[in-house]
C-alpha cells in the first residue's frame, strides 16, 4: 500500500510509507458453507465506470462500504485516496480475498490523514491534490461538505452516500426518489447536503440506501439475529412481526456507486439502492437462520409499549414499514443486485460472524426483560 500521509499543518507535506500488516493477513475461510453463496469477484456490471482514469478521493473508506468500493475503483484502474483520521489500518485483507489481489490493492491505495472537521486543513490539502471525483461515504452535515467543494473548483463529480431515512413516513410505500422528505429526520444533515450540492451547481449524484448488510457491517443488523441464533435463544420481534422492511448487500451498493461514476444519466440524480425484494421482520429472522444453517427460530412477539428499555435498543430496525423502490437505478443505470436475501445473509455469515468476528458483543438484557414478562402478543 502506498500511504500518502499528510500532517495537519498550514503547508501540508506528503510522504510514501509502506503498508502496515493487517490482522486479516493470510486469513482464509474454513467455516463450512451452509448454502451456495456469491464469491466476491467483480462481474460485467463493474466495468461501466468512466472511460478515463480518475483521481478519486473517498471520504472515509476503511470500515464497511468504502472497503468494497475502494477495491472496485482500484480494479477499474483509478487512483484512489482515502481521507481518514488514521485511527484504523488503511487496508485489511478480507476473508476469502486472494493474497495476490490484496497485495495489488494495498500497493496502490493512497491515504490522506486528517480530520474532515478541520476545514482549513481540508481546503489546503485537497486543493494541493486536485481530485477529479469525490465519494463522500461518511458525510453527515452540509457544513462538512462545503470546504471540499471550495477546495476543488474543477471537480468533475461529487458522489454522496445519503440515506432512505430522509423520506417522510408514508401510507403509500414503497418510497420513490420523488417522494416527500422529512426535514426533521435524524438524517436531515444529509438532506441539507443534497440541497447544498444542488445550490452549488456541481455535478452530483446522491445514493440513498435502505438498510445495508454484509461482511464487516458495523451496524447490528444481521449480527443481532446471528447472536441469538448461535445462542439458541428465541428471537423477540416487536408487535405482529409482519412489518415490511428491506435490506441491500454492501457489495451491491458498492457496484451501484461505481456505476454512477462518469455516468451522464446519473448527473444531479438521486437513486434508491437496496435489495430487489422486501421482507417482514419474522421473515428476516427465518432468513438469517436459513442462511447460517440454524434451525428455524422461535419468534416471540411483544408490545414495546409495555416495556421500559431505557436507552437500550431492543430491536435493530425501526418498528414500521420501511422500504424503497429501486426501479429507477435498474432502469436508468442498468444496475441490479446480485444477491438475493438468503444468499447475501449467507455471504455475510460465512465471511464474518461464522468465522468468529463481529463488531458488538451479544447483549440479551432487553430480551430477558421481554421473555420474563407475560405481556406478549400471541
Amino acid at each position: 500500500m502506498a500511504n500518502l500521509v499528510v500532517l495537519q499543518q498550514k503547508q501540508p507535506s506528503f510522504s510514501l510509507l509502506p503498508a502496515s500488516l493487517s490482522d486479516f493477513n493470510g486469513a482464509r475461510l474454513h467455516t463450512q458453507i451452509q448454502l451456495k453463496r456469491k464469491v466476491w469477484k467483480p462481474k460485467g456490471a463493474l466495468h461501466v465506470s468512466a472511460s478515463s482514469t480518475k483521481k478519486i478521493l473517498i471520504m472515509g473508506g476503511t470500515r464497511f462500504i468504502g472497503v468494497f468500493l475502494s477495491r472496485l475503483l482500484v480494479k477499474e484502474g483509478h487512483q484512489v485516496t482515502l481521507f481518514t483520521r488514521g485511527k484504523t489500518p488503511i487496508t485489511k485483507q478480507l476473508p476469502g480475498e486472494a493474497d495476490k489481489d490484496y497485495a495489488d490493492f494495498s500497493s496502490k491505495i493512497l491515504h490522506l490523514k486528517g480530520d474532515r472537521k478541520d476545514f482549513e486543513f481540508v481546503k489546503s490539502s485537497l486543493s494541493a491534490e486536485g481530485f477529479d471525483v469525490v465519494y463522500d461515504i461518511n458525510g453527515r452535515e452540509a457544513v462538512e461538505v462545503e470546504p471540499i467543494l471550495d477546495a476543488l473548483p474543477n471537480l468533475e463529480q461529487y458522489i454522496y452516500c445519503s440515506s432512505a431515512g430522509v423520506y417522510l413516513k408514508t401510507d403509500l410505500p414503497p418510497h420513490f426518489e420523488t417522494d416527500a422528505v422529512d426535514p426533521k429526520s435524524r438524517h436531515k444533515g444529509k438532506l441539507e447536503t443534497e440541497s447544498l450540492l444542488e445550490s452549488k451547481g456541481v455535478n452530483w449524484t446522491s445514493v440513498r440506501p435502505v438498510y445495508i448488510y454484509g461482511p464487516l457491517n458495523y451496524n447490528p443488523v444481521e449480527e443481532w439475529f446471528f447472536h441469538r441464533l448461535k445462542a439458541g435463544r428465541p428471537i423477540p420481534v416487536p408487535n405482529s412481526g409482519i412489518q415490511i422492511t428491506q435490506l441491500g448487500h454492501v457489495k451491491d451498493l458498492a457496484t451501484a456507486f461505481v456505476q454512477v461514476l462518469g455516468n451522464e444519466k446519473a448527473s444531479k440524480q438521486v437513486f434508491n439502492i437496496s435489495g430487489d425484494k422486501y421482507v417482514t421482520f419474522d421473515g428476516l429472522a427465518k432468513a438469517c437462520a436459513k442462511a447460517a444453517g440454524f434451525p428455524e427460530p422461535e419468534i416471540i412477539h411483544y408490545n414495546p409499549k409495555e416495556f421500559d428499555f431505557g436507552k437500550k435498543k431492543a430491536f435493530p430496525f425501526r418498528d414500521q414499514h420501511f422500504f424503497a423502490s429501486v426501479e429507477k437505478a435498474k432502469s436508468v443505470l442498468g444496475w441490479k443486485p446480485e444477491f438475493d436475501l438468503v444468499e447475501g445473509l449467507a455471504d455475510s455469515y460465512n465471511l464474518d460472524f461464522g468465522r468468529g468476528t463481529f463488531r458488538k458483543e451479544a447483549d440479551f438484557s432487553t430480551d430477558d426483560l421481554i421473555l420474563g414478562k407475560s405481556l406478549v402478543l400471541t
